[in-house]
């Protein structure tokens, strides 16, 4: 039967069930048993919520008669570890907690949702808790944790197995909306959710937890847990975990070869696709930046949902739920104005900044969470930023590029939206790349004051160049970013769609720069600048290697100069 893709679906028993296709991550389950209350964090939409499901079937004792149908065709299926289908399952999502005025607010809608999922135990596992008492909806949850966990030893019950899913994302809202009270009163010593986590720690303690796993994305709210749930194995950076979710390149390979099978797309097109898929969705390094980088499964799922509904590439290659990505970053850096524009001009033109390692690997607090030297840290754990090396992070792939540069623009105040379409109409009617980038020089660099070009360089260009493009000219166009050829990296790339007009078109651009100061030591008139001959060579060597991989494309290479704000040459090869 053939397979869909099941975009966003995090209940693991409907993958199944629904015939989704599905990357076989259960071997980790027995890794996770070697570990004593797991807490892993990653970024937002990267396969967390899924994992805990998958966990939540497996530990069930309730799912016992469904092990074959979801496990038997997995590896834990094959090789289970004994565990399975042993346990009573309490499942907490904190997502859905809301953010109240008051930390009486807040602590209603933690009881509402836990004390719900609290009482339903009664039901979800009769006859083992009829002799449960109802339990008083009011009462602080960490009370009606202790009275179930009680009735494990108490009847000679099976033992909890806890999974808390998004732990930390209600209180991440406290901390990046600035509501530095509220937050201290969550976690103050004696507060309902430092009470809630010290049950648990007792639940360990007693035995009538087996154990808990805890996903989140910021190490921040289980430092201030510690005193309360100081029994926590952080292996967020552990390197046995590090593709625990995320899909490794092997893993990507193998599904899109099941995709072009059981929807018949045609092969030709398999080149275009993955290079497309690994600029936009690839590049994160979690724990070793010299090892295999990582795709984010979620949006990845996105891109592919697409091409088996439509047999072709999206026109947007960002999934709309990311870009609310950008209200992070707006948050996180919205009290320091000067350093905020020196990071982010720094992202956009350089693609790396420097980091403390010691930082990275530490839990840490609110205290420096807003720091400008911090900001690397932040972003890394908000799955904007990843390992280049052990002294610099970076800019992980095109999907993130965009929403920074997006955000570079925000800040000067830089209009993207308003004055372009005829330029662009009059591209794609008669696609002229000088033309075009003469477009973009008056309409997007005229508007930066002259200081900004003491601090960029080609990349900068380029950056804002393909992002600008890419808004408009998404439907005909991808575009590739520092594609490795043996020579070298080129610069940009314009890619015609397969499946639109411009179908075969390659365009190699290579960006050089001269700073406005040291245009004018030169002396020379811009329209008297020639192109430099180790420039042609340079690209040259791309395009070789460009032939080799598409001898049938319409290839065209391309050198531009850029001179500060003062002026730009264009030349064709």
């Amino acid at each position: 039967m053939k397979k869909r893709v099941l975009y966003s679906e995090a209940n693991y028993a409907a993958i199944v069930r629904d015939h989704g296709y599905f990357v076989d991550k259960t071997a980790y389950i027995a890794k996770l048993e070697r570990v004593r209350n797991p807490v892993f964090l990653r970024p937002r939409r990267f396969g967390k919520s899924l994992l805990c499901s998958i966990l939540r079937y497996y530990y069930d004792r309730n799912a016992a008669g469904q092990f074959d149908e979801l496990f038997g065709h997995t590896w834990i299926g094959q090789q289970p570890t004994g565990q399975q289908n042993q346990y009573l399952i309490l499942y907490l999502n904190f997502s859905t907690i809301a953010t109240g005025p008051t930390i009486e607010e807040i602590e209603k809608s933690f009881k509402r949702q836990c004390n719900f999922i609290l009482n339903g135990l009664r039901h979800q596992y009769a006859p083992l808790l009829d002799l449960l008492p109802e339990l008083d909806q009011q009462a602080p949850v960490a009370d009606n944790v202790s009275i179930v966990l009680n009735a494990v030893g108490l009847y000679g019950l099976p033992k909890f197995y806890v999974i808390i899913d998004e732990y930390d994302n209600f209180a991440n809202q406290l901390v990046t909306g600035h509501k530095d009270l509220l937050y201290q009163q969550l976690v103050a010593e004696d507060s309902f959710f430092k009470s809630f986590f010290k049950t648990l720690k007792e639940g360990r303690e007693t035995g009538a937890i087996a154990n808990v796993f805890i996903t989140g994305v910021l190490p921040i709210l289980i430092d201030e847990l510690a005193s309360g749930f100081n029994v926590a194995s952080i292996i967020t950076l552990r390197p046995e975990f590090e593709a625990m979710v995320g899909f490794t390149q092997a893993e990507v390979d193998q599904l899109l070869d099941e995709v072009y099978a059981d929807y018949a797309l045609d092969p030709t097109t398999r080149p275009e696709v993955d290079t497309v898929i690994k600029n936009h969705y690839n590049g994160y390094h979690f724990v070793n930046p010299q090892g295999e980088a990582l795709y984010n499964s979620t949006i990845l799922m996105y891109f592919l949902d697409h091409l088996t509904i439509h047999k072709e590439m999206p026109e947007y290659l960002t999934d709309l739920n990311l870009r609310t990505d950008l209200s992070w970053v707006r948050r996180l850096t919205s009290a320091q104005a000067g350093d905020t524009e020196a990071f982010v001009t720094q992202l956009t033109s350089e693609n790396r900044i420097a980091y403390d390692k010691n930082f990275l690997i530490s839990k840490f607090n609110t205290t420096p969470f807003f720091q400008p030297g911090f900001y690397p840290i932040s972003f890394f754990y908000l799955g904007m930023l990843t390992q280049q090396d052990n002294f610099f992070l970076r800019l992980p792939n095109l999907n993130i590029r965009q929403i920074f540069i997006e955000y570079f623009n925000e800040l000067h105040q830089i209009d993207v939206s308003t004055r372009y379409s005829e330029l662009m109409q009059a591209f794609v009617n008669r696609p002229n790349l000088e033309t075009l980038f003469a477009g973009y020089w008056r309409e997007y660099i005229g508007q930066f004051p002259e200081a900004i070009f003491a601090k960029v360089n080609e990349n900068f260009y380029r950056s804002t160049f393909f992002e600008l493009c890419s808004r408009y000219l998404s439907k005909w166009f991808t575009w590739n970013v520092e594609r490795s050829y043996p020579s070298g990296k080129s610069d940009l790339e314009f890619v015609g769609k397969y499946h639109e007009q411009f179908a075969g078109l390659r365009w190699v651009i290579e960006f050089k720069y001269y700073s406005n100061a040291e245009w004018r030591k030169l002396n020379t008139p811009i329209d008297a600048f020639a192109l430099q001959p180790e420039d042609s060579v340079q690209i040259a060597g791309y395009v070789e290697g460009l032939r080799r991989e598409y001898p049938e494309a319409q290839i065209a290479q391309y050198v531009i100069y850029c001179f500060g704000n003062l002026g730009f040459r264009v030349f064709a090869k």
